[in-house]
């Protein structure tokens, strides 16, 4: 049997769980590139355009890999909160090195379009998901939905994702402004935004609070387990740190509350 293989001190090992733990809370909660959160009237609303809803499971992502808008000799491509995927009709245009290639054209961008120009199909990348901004699409009511604007070098494109909670209509015209800057309109449930109480007595608060609370304490009695059984060699329930405290702990707890209920009865 070879040697054992350096293990890592169960501080370090706790430490590394945590961050890894708290990490996760952060993603699942505010921060990612299509997540926004904004206070209005003491109100917190927050939109999570990639969390799945009932009908969507991809959220407002487009389950073909991308939303296509046709417009005279022009046509649309984008995804939000991701690049551009293409398992069936990609673009067929010049232009195309920024943003996957001539053999990958759409693939690495989030926004590309083509226009007709001297008998050719010319593409231009107008949106990357690495330089996205988010904004309400009425700062006075959140509720009406947001704005996802995206930017290329010289380009842009702003798509607005209005909130219709009954079903989703994809966009069927583009408007141009300026020299390259695209703008379209989506409805979605995605678009709705989901508001609690400010003050920090939400379910948001309280639950990560929670989760947290959990995820160190797992971590502690793992971390604790491994080392004992690894490294001091105790390969029984003793395993667990401080097993005599768990054991105790409902006894503890019902001499602490038992005595305070009786006191008032």
């Amino acid at each position: 049997m070879p040697p054992p293989g350096p293990r890592l001190p169960p501080l370090l090992l706790l430490l590394l769980l945590t961050a890894d733990c708290s990490s996760g809370l952060a993603g699942a909660g505010e921060g990612g590139s299509c997540e926004f959160s904004v206070e209005r009237g003491g109100e917190l609303y927050s939109f999570a355009l990639a969390a799945p809803t009932p009908a969507h499971r991809h959220g407002v992502l487009s389950e073909d890999g991308f939303y296509k808008v046709a417009v005279n000799d022009s046509i649309l491509w984008f995804q939000l909160c991701d690049e551009m995927l293409f398992n069936f009709d990609p673009p067929m245009c010049l232009n195309c090195e920024d943003c996957g290639g001539p053999s990958r054209c759409g693939t690495q961008c989030s926004a590309l379009v083509s226009n007709y120009i001297r008998g050719y199909d010319v593409c231009t990348t107008i949106g990357s998901l690495s330089k996205s901004h988010i904004s309400l699409v009425d700062e006075s009511n959140p509720q009406k939905g947001i704005i996802v604007k995206m930017f290329s070098s010289k380009c842009s494109i702003s798509v607005s994702v209005l909130c219709e909670s009954t079903a989703a209509q994809v966009p069927d015209k583009f408007v141009i402004s300026g020299l390259c800057d695209y703008a379209t309109t989506l409805k979605h449930p995605s678009g709705c935004a989901r508001s609690v109480s400010a003050s920090g007595s939400g379910w948001g608060w309280l639950s990560t609070s929670f989760m947290t609370i959990l995820c160190l304490l797992g971590g502690y009695i793992f971390i604790g387990a491994v080392y004992r059984y690894y490294f001091l060699g105790i390969h029984s329930v003793e395993a667990i740190p401080n097993l005599e405290f768990w054991i105790g702990l409902p006894q503890r707890v019902k001499t602490i509350f038992v005595p305070a209920t009786r006191s008032h009865n």
